[in-house]
């Protein structure tokens, strides 16, 4: 069963963000767009360089009104390590969430048991909790937060703009469609 369309679960962990270790809970997400960035572990390889373009792209997307929250199954201890030890990991400014008791990768069903590491998924959850964007990738395919950009400005349009759709490839600003039977066989 996807999760697309689903509330995110209950949850309740500890992050290491800007300096600071902090609280998170699923209602730390309640009222504005998340991003909820899973990818399997500190001191690897694909990982710093997808977390690192994250980085780039985080004032973007605070501009859109959307937070991002790295997980993976290490400890806050070991994000605050990685952070202070690394120029492209320490460039994140967003919460790096702990999750060693792996509670929130399996609310995601994203964890991967024989080795309690979660897969690289990326999940969009609108203002509601309701997850809206689910991407999972092998271990070895890094993701683009330029694509990421893209479909969350299409998912803020979709929500406020009820009756319309975006198309492959949309861009802002770009047209829409209106699903009807008119359309049925002209696209």
């Amino acid at each position: 069963m996807s999760l697309i369309n689903t509330k995110i679960k209950p949850f309740s962990a500890t992050a290491f963000k800007q300096g600071e270790f902090i609280d998170v809970t699923d209602e730390d997400l309640a009222g504005s767009w998340a991003v909820v960035f899973f990818y399997p572990a500190d001191f690897t390889f694909v990982c710093p360089t997808e977390l690192g373009d994250l980085a780039d792209h985080h004032e973007e997307l605070k501009s859109l009104g959307v937070e991002i929250y790295s997980v993976s199954t290490d400890t806050h201890f070991t994000h605050k390590a990685w952070h202070g030890s690394s120029d492209t990991v320490g460039k994140i400014r967003y919460a790096m969430i702990g999750d060693p008791t792996m509670e929130i990768s399996r609310n995601f069903e994203i964890l991967r048991e024989d080795e309690g590491l979660a897969n690289r998924g990326t999940f969009l959850i609108d203002p509601d909790g309701v997850i809206q964007v689910l991407e999972v990738t092998a271990e070895g395919i890094g993701r683009n937060a330029a694509e990421l950009v893209r479909k969350v400005r299409a998912a803020i349009y979709v929500r406020e703009h009820p009756g319309e759709v975006c198309p492959a490839k949309w861009e802002e600003g770009d047209e829409t469609l209106a699903p009807s039977l008119d359309l049925v066989g002209k696209i």
